[in-house]
């Protein structure tokens, strides 16, 4: 699907106009938006708009692609990352833009231009609207985007190391491995964004005033802090990981000393059994009257001295709940 918005010099707005119409004089400049477009819509980019083919074939390409902006002769071409609800896959938005155009392609609905189309469908008069005011809503939306998922990386960090402390359940280390995994997918989206804000910053294509740099620089100050937030984050994961080895470690050393203690204490009871379960027919002890009685005796304090050494020199100790409190690891 094809939708188009044009704008006049007195700032009204029209719809639904042909590719042809929309780029004639009458209008100041336009929003074309290639939304899921069929494999005939998508050839408009060329001959329609006469789109570099190497942009072009950017747009059509649904492998993964790294957000990037490309200077043109006479316009800039974006590529940038949207993340959809309830997955950290980012989705693809291609933007062509200069003084006169807006150009957005994308394979898949994407919020941050939808909202943005149907709000300015409802206005008659877009006063102080153009390409580039158009293009700072688009990426602040998208940037807007990733601060929940951000956060939410967060909370379920906290969660791990809360759970670490008490278990080292296998089951924690494969939920912090799919976290550090999403974490990875957010970095290679908000990396390359970093780059391509900085590049449009200080681009000579387009017409931004200080004014609208202004407002660029706080989206990019958003995307370094997010960045630095999943450096922060990513610390931390390294930290629950090499806490969770250090407490299943402990763990097995205290079983395996256990299990050593335990093993020291029936040595001599193991003796003193196989010593009167010897078949001779002479063994004086046996003919005593209490004599197992008096075995049994000897052996249970043999036992409880042994136990009660070991534990006063450290070599029996009962694991004990280790709680923390939760702490917060970014100041928002």
């Amino acid at each position: 699907m094809i939708r188009t918005l044009g704008f006049k010099h007195d700032g009204t707005c029209f719809d639904n106009i042909s590719l042809n119409e929309i780029k004639s004089d009458q209008f100041a400049w336009y929003w074309v938006d290639f939304n899921q477009p069929t494999p005939e819509e998508e050839k408009e980019l060329t001959s329609t708009f006469d789109f570099h083919p190497l942009a072009v074939e950017d747009c059509i390409e649904r492998d993964y692609q790294r957000p990037k902006l490309d200077d043109y002769h006479d316009y800039i071409f974006f590529l940038l990352h949207s993340l959809p609800k309830e997955t950290y896959d980012a989705l693809e938005l291609n933007l062509f833009v200069n003084d006169k155009m807006l150009v957005t392609f994308h394979h898949e609905e994407l919020r941050s231009v939808n909202q943005l189309f149907e709000k300015l469908q409802h206005y008659s008069v877009k006063e102080a609207v153009d390409p580039v005011n158009l293009v700072h809503a688009i990426v602040d939306n998208i940037v807007d985007e990733y601060f929940p998922y951000v956060y939410g990386i967060e909370d379920q960090l906290n969660h791990i190391e809360e759970r670490t402390d008490e278990n080292s359940s296998h089951d924690l280390m494969d939920r912090l491995y799919d976290v550090r995994h999403d974490m990875q997918k957010l970095r290679r989206s908000l990396l390359p964004m970093r780059d391509l804000l900085y590049r449009l910053l200080n681009t000579t294509q387009i017409s931004i005033d200080k004014e609208q740099q202004l407002y660029f620089q706080d989206i990019y100050d958003h995307v370094i802090k997010l960045v630095e937030m999943l450096e922060s984050y990513r610390d931390f994961s390294s930290d629950i990981r090499d806490n969770y080895i250090s407490v299943s470690s402990d763990k097995m050393n205290n079983i395996m000393m256990t299990l050593t203690v335990i093993t020291t204490i029936f040595m001599p009871l193991t003796f003193i059994a196989g010593l009167y379960g010897m078949n001779f027919i002479h063994i004086p002890e046996l003919e005593f009257q209490n004599g197992y009685f008096v075995v049994l005796g000897v052996m249970a304090l043999i036992a409880t001295v042994m136990f009660f050494i070991f534990r006063k020199i450290g070599w029996l100790r009962f694991s004990r709940s280790r709680k923390k409190k939760r702490r917060r690891i970014f100041l928002k």
